[in-house]
């Protein structure tokens, strides 16, 4: 992945998120999310309208969470999509596995399948009836993750989602998948639906700084 790809993917890419979410007592949100990814390993999620200034800031091991431009709470555990999704591309292979390590994917299991119709390597698990080892799937061809099994939370390694990534497009060298579902126990707990995507969005580093929330003007402004 990294080889195919290494100065060739995108250095930021920004869109927005139709996010429909379905809770345990069957109520179904949806909202708008504004993003921003900064390889190899920075995720800016607005909530609703930028001015407000709610949000997350994503690194692959940290969270910041904001409240109205401010920090309300930060929390030691990162989001397992980054390493996937843009940090392979771009940085040393040792830094990708030290991140991924907390997810325990056993890297010595892998198997070859297909996954909606295209070839995949499957690292994690050896058999396609092992549906509990954390464990994802690259596609072939284009070496980009379309499936993972994984418990968001490290500390809560039981709690296993199983995430689609679909409708990959091409974006400034690398690939965007514009559609994401997120399943737990067969059904869809959270589906992503993106628009209005642009790679190589010229977006200063402070965007990307927690304490800097709301001083620096939004992509979507």
């Amino acid at each position: 992945m990294r080889s195919k790809y290494l100065g060739k993917w995108f250095k930021t890419v920004t869109f927005s998120q139709q996010t429909i979410q379905t809770r345990p007592t069957a109520v179904v949100d949806t909202s708008t999310w504004y993003e921003a990814l900064k390889t190899p390993d920075r995720l800016r999620i607005d909530f609703g309208d930028p001015k407000n200034g709610n949000g997350v800031l994503y690194t692959a091991d940290s969270l910041y969470v904001v409240r109205s431009d401010t920090i309300a709470r930060t929390v030691a555990s990162g989001n397992p999509f980054l390493p996937f999704v843009a940090g392979v591309y771009a940085q040393p292979l040792d830094t990708t596995l030290r991140q991924i390590g907390v997810y325990k994917f056993d890297l010595s299991k892998l198997y070859t399948t297909t996954w909606e119709g295209r070839p995949v390597y499957v690292a994690g698990a050896q058999v396609p009836t092992d549906t509990l080892s954390p464990q994802f799937w690259v596609d072939k061809e284009r070496l980009v993750v379309v499936r993972m099994l994984v418990a968001l939370n490290p500390n809560a390694p039981a709690d296993v989602a199983d995430i689609r990534l679909e409708d990959y497009r091409p974006v400034a060298g690398g690939w965007l998948a514009v559609e994401v579902a997120i399943m737990r126990g067969g059904k869809v707990i959270q589906k992503e639906d993106y628009s209005d995507w642009q790679g190589n969005v010229d977006l200063p580093d402070d965007f990307f700084v927690a304490q800097q929330w709301g001083k620096v003007p939004h992509w979507h402004r």
